[in-house]
């Protein structure tokens, strides 16, 4: 997706700029074309607002075509026939292009399931999701009526572009869609920030492979540089930190236990606000460490 200045879009021709936003909306043009009109924007949030406000307005019948633009998730066929280079992006970041076997059956069983009882696609936005949140929201959703599932489909879908303009256009404002996810290690031993902890996060999943998101070395201040998550939202889901504080404090020659007491430590915890700041320091010593929720 090659990146598009506001004042450019504000100054093409119509057509450039329906060009340029296309595929914001899966498969929907007609939302940019409409959003041209409001020009110029003072700003991409004015500029999201307006395409918006064009699917707020859309005929029940423009909306539902809408719903239906949108790819099963994690459907082998779709992804073999060809998924838009937005959906395929997004699809991936969520790992669902690398599902075990168990996971392709879950997804597929509720695929299924969803749309024998609404008629269209599942829609979530799966950057907001880890895989096994994704199947727990498709769980919780199924029971619901079909006016509700629109509703919320067309919440979701909002989100997606919400994120594809925040992808695409450069401003001077931003959308509020991203999260962060930062750690921040502390000695207590010695009285200071502990630099150079290998940190590992990983995303726990309950039917296939935990995955590795991230490896850090923390800084002079204790810190990872940049963040274990930033940029983008923090995915709702299960993680696992890894500390390995037992090199740490080897390198430094501090006495300890053969083996030591405390050689790697995990911290689990849960994210839950995919667009706030989680913050997860330790506090470290040979033979003790605490945490807490920071933000």
């Amino acid at each position: 997706m090659s990146q598009k200045s506001l004042s450019d879009l504000n100054a093409c021709s119509k057509d450039d700029f329906v060009g340029a936003l296309a595929n914001i909306f899966e498969y929907s043009p007609w939302i940019a074309e409409q959003a041209a009109s409001a020009r110029p924007f003072a700003g991409v949030n004015q500029l999201f607002a307006a395409m918006k406000a064009a699917v707020d307005h859309a005929t029940p019948a423009l909306r539902l075509a809408l719903i239906k633009a949108h790819p099963d998730l994690a459907n082998k066929t779709q992804r073999a026939a060809g998924l838009t280079a937005e959906s395929s992006a997004e699809q991936n970041s969520a790992g669902l292009d690398r599902l075990s076997d168990a996971e392709y059956e879950a997804f597929e069983r509720v695929n299924n399931a969803y749309r024998a009882r609404f008629g269209f696609p599942y829609i979530v936005c799966v950057r907001r999701h880890t895989k096994d949140s994704i199947l727990r929201d498709f769980e919780r959703r199924l029971p619901n009526d079909a006016d509700t599932e629109i509703r919320k489909s067309l919440e979701e879908i909002c989100r997606i572009a919400a994120l594809r303009v925040d992808q695409l256009v450069i401003s001077d404002d931003r959308l509020k869609v991203h999260g962060r996810l930062s750690t921040h290690v502390l000695d207590t031993h010695s009285g200071r920030p502990a630099a150079g902890i290998t940190v590992e996060l990983v995303e726990l999943s309950e039917l296939g492979a935990n995955r590795v998101v991230t490896r850090a070395i923390t800084n002079a201040d204790g810190r990872t540089d940049p963040p274990l998550i930033g940029g983008r939202p923090a995915p709702i889901g299960r993680y696992e930190l890894v500390f390995s504080v037992g090199k740490y404090f080897a390198e430094r020659q501090v006495p300890m236990s053969d083996p030591p007491f405390l050689d790697q430590i995990p911290l689990r915890f849960s994210v839950s606000e995919p667009e706030g700041h989680l913050h997860v320091p330790l506090l470290v010593t040979p033979w003790s460490y605490a945490t807490y929720r920071g933000s």
